[in-house]
């Protein structure tokens, strides 16, 4: 009989996170249990406590080691993409990446609105952390030198931009949930050029 081979703590992790982001994306985080994910992954309920100490903890590796670590600025600055220059990155341009992101992980992105649905429950996990999201998501798009039409200041005239690009794009993922079925990068091009009109931001979209 052939041994198992045994893997790494690495894999077993990303392992659990991605079975868990598949459940809950389709059940809700309510609609599962530790045991359903041990199950996906041929592992006892203990080995997958083991990982994440408990059913939150493994809420809390879907958000660190998944949702929050891709579509990121820094990655984007990384691309070479138009209007990735980290000296002077576009705003926009960021933002059309972030949604072709989203909509190459389908996913990842219902699991995301799915999460965000049912934290509005004061006893929900995460919901101190979706509170919160939107003065989090400001502090950090604040760190970067984002190219600006004349005469706009970042401090005094970005944060409702930034805050109704975010809601612009909660509303569409959770269209995308529904029929008849939408294309998530043509619905956002329409949001953007009331975002970020023409002629205003011409040559920093």
């Amino acid at each position: 009989m052939a041994s198992r081979t045994r893997k790494s703590p690495e894999v077993r992790r990303a392992e659990i996170t991605q079975a868990a982001a598949h459940l809950i994306s389709r059940h809700g985080y309510n609609g599962i249990s530790l045991k359903d994910v041990a199950d996906m992954v041929d592992m006892s309920q203990p080995g997958v406590l083991h990982y994440v100490g408990s059913k939150e903890g493994l809420l809390s590796l879907l958000i660190t080691d998944i949702y929050d670590v891709y579509g990121t600025p820094e990655e984007f600055l990384q691309t070479g993409l138009p209007g990735s220059d980290p000296n002077h990155p576009h705003l926009p341009a960021y933002f059309d990446y972030l949604v072709a992101h989203n909509a190459s992980q389908p996913e990842l992105t219902q699991l995301y609105t799915v999460l965000e649905t049912e934290a509005i429950s004061t006893n929900h996990p995460l919901h101190d952390y979706f509170l919160h999201r939107p003065e989090e998501v400001w502090k950090h798009y604040s760190k970067f030198p984002w190219a600006l039409p004349d005469g706009m200041d970042w401090s005094r005239d970005m944060q409702d931009s930034v805050r109704m690009s975010m809601e612009v794009m909660d509303g569409i993922q959770i269209r995308l949930l529904r029929e008849p079925k939408i294309d998530y990068v043509q619905e956002w091009n329409l949001f953007k050029d009331l975002l970020f009109p023409l002629p205003l931001w011409d040559g920093y979209r």
